[in-house]
C-alpha cells in the first residue's frame, strides 16, 4: 500500500491551520501516511498553540500521525515545506508520495484519494495536483504553462487579437474540464512522486516565495516525468492568507526576486531581460488603451516601474559586485 508524507505549512494562521489539518484527516482515512505540521518560525504562539490542539484532538496518536514541528527560520514557501519533507514519516520510513497542502486549503474527502489513485494508475507522471476553487464554488485558475518572453507580453497587453495569435503561449490557460497534463500547478494542494523528489531535488529555496513550484514542475518534465491536473480531486482554498497578495499596494521585493531568479536559472540572463522588456512593453501598450476604455489599470501601483528598477539593478549588480543590496523586510510565506 502507498504512503503518503502530508506537509502543511504554518505562519500565523494556528486556527485556520487545524481546520486543514482536519480536512485532510478526514480525506486521509484508508490512506496509510502521516501528517506533518511545520510552523515556520511565526514567533506568535502558533506552534505551542498547535502542538496542545493536536494532543487535545488525540490526532498524534491517530491512524495518520500528526506531529507539529518548528522550523527554527522562516526561509518561505519553499525551506518550510522542505524541512517538513525531510522529517518524513515518524518511523522513518520512506514516503510513496508527498502531499503539500496549504494552511488554508480544505480537501473534499475524495480528495487524496484522487491523487494517489491517479500517481498510482499513471506510473510516468511525476506530480499531480487538484481542482482548486472558493469557499463560493468558484473555480481558481491554479494549471499554468511555463511562462516564456511571448507569454509575458500576452498577459500584459491583455488586447484579444494578440491573445489569439499567442494562444499556445498563454501562461494562464483556461482551466482543464477534465483530468489533463499541465506544465505546471500552484502548491496549495499537490502531490509529488518521492522517486521523482529524490531524482530532481526538493524545492530551491532561493526562491522565498512564488515561481517554486514552477521551477519544481519544471525540473521535473524536463527528467521526463510531467504534471498533471485532476479535476477529480476537489479542495476548497481560501487563497492569500498568509502572503496577503490580496492586498498588495506595490509588487514586493520577494516577488520580483523569485521572478527574476526563476528566468536567469531557466533560460540565462539574457532572456530574462527580454521577458522584463516584453512584459513592460506589453503593459505600456495597455496603459496607453486605457486612456480610451477608461477600465481598470489591473495592476498594483508602480508595477512597471518597479519591475524596471528591479531589473536594471540586477543588471547593473555584475559591474559592482561589491555593493550588495540592502535587505528588506519582507511577508513570510
Amino acid at each position: 500500500m502507498a504512503r503518503v508524507l502530508t506537509v502543511i505549512l504554518n505562519w500565523r494562521t494556528p486556527a485556520m491551520t487545524l481546520r486543514a489539518v482536519e480536512a485532510a484527516l478526514m480525506a486521509l482515512e484508508g490512506i496509510d501516511g502521516a501528517v506533518v505540521v511545520v510552523d515556520n518560525d511565526s514567533g506568535d504562539g502558533s506552534f505551542e498553540r498547535l502542538t496542545a490542539e493536536v494532543a487535545a484532538q488525540g490526532w498524534d496518536a491517530g491512524p495518520q500521525a500528526v506531529r507539529v514541528l518548528q522550523s527554527g527560520h522562516n526561509g518561505g514557501f519553499g525551506a518550510g515545506n522542505n524541512f517538513g519533507i525531510r522529517a518524513g514519516l515518524p518511523d522513518g520510513a520512506r514516503p510513496d508520495y508527498v502531499y503539500i497542502l496549504n494552511s488554508d486549503a480544505f480537501p473534499a474527502p475524495g480528495a487524496i484519494r484522487a491523487l494517489v489513485d491517479h500517481l498510482e494508475s499513471h506510473p510516468a507522471t511525476g506530480f499531480a495536483g487538484s481542482f482548486i476553487h472558493g469557499p463560493d464554488g468558484e473555480p481558481h485558475r491554479t494549471a499554468f504553462r511555463f511562462p516564456s518572453i511571448l507569454g509575458e507580453f500576452e498577459q500584459n497587453i491583455r488586447f484579444g487579437p494578440v491573445s489569439r495569435l499567442l494562444a499556445r503561449h498563454i501562461v494562464a490557460q483556461p482551466l482543464p474540464q477534465a483530468t489533463a497534463r499541465v506544465d505546471w500547478l500552484a502548491g496549495a494542494s499537490m502531490m509529488m512522486r518521492m522517486d521523482v523528489l529524490d531524482r530532481i531535488g526538493l524545492f530551491d529555496e532561493t526562491f522565498f516565495l512564488y515561481f517554486e513550484e514552477t521551477d519544481l514542475c519544471r525540473r521535473a518534465a524536463h527528467a521526463g516525468w510531467p504534471t498533471d491536473y485532476v479535476v477529480e480531486s476537489r479542495v476548497a482554498h481560501i487563497g492569500s492568507v498568509s502572503t496577503g497578495m490580496k492586498t498588495w499596494g506595490r509588487i514586493p521585493q520577494f516577488w520580483l526576486d523569485s521572478r527574476l531568479h526563476y528566468y536567469v536559472k531557466n533560460h540565462g540572463a539574457a532572456y530574462a531581460l527580454a521577458a522584463t522588456l516584453a512584459t513592460v512593453a506589453g503593459g505600456a501598450l495597455w496603459r496607453a488603451r486605457l486612456l480610451i476604455d477608461r477600465k481598470d489599470r489591473g495592476d498594483p501601483p508602480g508595477y512597471l516601474r518597479d519591475l524596471t528598477v528591479h531589473g536594471l539593478r540586477a543588471m547593473m549588480r555584475p559591474l559592482f559586485p561589491g555593493k550588495k543590496p540592502q535587505a528588506k523586510t519582507r511577508p513570510i510565506a
